[in-house]
């Protein structure tokens, strides 16, 4: 039976809000452009929905495997991600170089050194409904993200000890 990680944004601030897993509660940062109903690519929102936990990558040069059931990958310098909403590899992990548009999963900052693939417009993937939706390591002062969900790295550890397979994200509206 699946149970639920819920994200609420803060009355005061659209782009923060708490995320709540049973007894845990925890700040987030949320996209730039605060939940929307309907995401659009590039829009900068947090989709409002239900997605489920699918697979954790995580750097393995900047710290141990996480804990979890989920499934875990560690991430490679090649490791992409198709943002580019007329390819067929639309919302898929991708190998670098890579001729369409894309995010580079490796990155210079911390914010993928943990990261959650979400359900997010995946199956199937709907051209130009949002890409990349993932739960990820917030910045330390929470700056809004570009359209995930994101918490501190010692939290982040804490949820994956606690999540299995088939766990839902549900990003509620107020």
């Amino acid at each position: 039976m699946a149970r639920y990680l819920d994200v609420r944004a803060l009355p005061s601030c659209k782009t923060r809000g708490n995320l709540t897993f049973g007894a845990i509660t925890v700040p987030c940062a949320l996209g730039r452009s605060g939940l929307t109903q309907m995401k659009r690519e590039g829009d900068g929102a947090t989709p409002i929905g239900q997605f489920e936990l699918l697979n954790v990558y995580y750097r393995a040069d900047r710290g141990r495997r996480p804990q979890t059931e989920l499934p875990v990958e560690a991430l490679k310098p090649a490791d992409g991600w198709c943002d580019a909403p007329g390819h067929p590899r639309y919302n898929r992990p991708v190998e670098l170089p890579f001729d369409a548009s894309h995010e580079k999963m490796w990155r210079a900052d911390r914010l993928y050194d943990i990261v959650v693939v979400l359900n997010c417009n995946m199956f199937p993937a709907v051209p130009g409904s949002g890409s990349a939706i993932f739960f990820h390591i917030a910045r330390e002062t929470y700056t809004p993200t570009e359209g995930c969900v994101a918490v501190a790295p010692e939290h982040m550890r804490l949820i994956l000890s606690k999540v299995r397979a088939g766990d839902i994200m549900r990003v509620l509206s107020n």
